[in-house]
């Protein structure tokens, strides 16, 4: 059976995954049209600077769930054989989530992401940018109420699926972000082992590297495909 879409997005007190909270989060699901969303209380002040983005303010939040609760509701909504898909998520909501889910111990399930953005500026290059609401005006949907999150999601479905046309998940994701064997790294390259071939290093290493979630960032998906394909995390 084919993956299917949970789109998704997030809105927070900041620019920062490692600093600033998650103060909304919202996903839909196109196939059997059901959404998901909620305010989070990011037990901290929400900037003034933030507020005027989202339009969402401390009292909004006060009597909202923390991250622990509404986490962990996400999640249960995603659940299944699905790729999340954000508008610049890879950079932006995806690494929230996994903080916010360190934070609070959650465990976040390995789902396979696809960034918009990434797709947007790989496959637009003729346009002169890639935002969310500029694409909305080039694609031709109606306006929504920018930078809340449900609205944002509900938008990113309809461009995303116009953009992509036919196109089967499985390949926007192989098309946006595998590569071929021969690109594929073969030795380390960072870390005490920088220059080691992959397949001779330690299984000490293998064990605590594969579960220090370093190969979930985006920066090393390519070094991530090299282990999936050597096995070195079948330990």
């Amino acid at each position: 059976m084919p993956k299917k879409a949970i789109y998704y997005d997030t809105e927070t007190t900041g620019l920062k995954p490692d600093r600033d909270r998650i103060v909304e989060i919202a996903a839909y699901d196109p196939i059997e049209d059901r959404s998901f969303v909620t305010l989070v209380n990011p037990m901290m002040p929400i900037p003034e600077e933030s507020t005027r983005v989202t339009g969402i303010t401390d009292e909004m939040v006060k009597e909202a769930p923390t991250f622990a609760q509404a986490g962990q509701d996400f999640i249960d909504f995603c659940k299944g054989d699905v790729i999340l898909i954000a508008h610049n998520g890879d950079s932006f909501d995806k690494l929230f989530l996994i903080n916010e889910c360190k934070r609070e111990n959650l465990t976040y399930p390995n789902f396979p992401h696809i960034d918009s953005l990434k797709w947007a500026r790989k496959y637009r290059p003729d346009l002169p940018k890639h935002p969310l609401q500029y694409l909305r005006e080039v694609y031709q949907i109606e306006a929504n109420n920018a930078h809340r999150a449900l609205d944002d999601v509900i938008i990113l479905h309809k461009i995303f699926s116009t953009m992509i046309g036919d196109l089967p998940l499985e390949e926007v994701y192989l098309l946006l972000y595998q590569q071929t064997d021969a690109a594929l790294p073969r030795v380390m390259p960072f870390g005490k082992h920088r220059g080691e071939a992959l397949e001779t290093l330690p299984k000490s290493y293998r064990a605590w590297f594969c579960q220090s979630g370093a190969l979930d960032k985006p920066e090393n998906a390519a070094l991530k495909q090299s282990f999936d394909k050597l096995g070195l995390c079948n330990l």
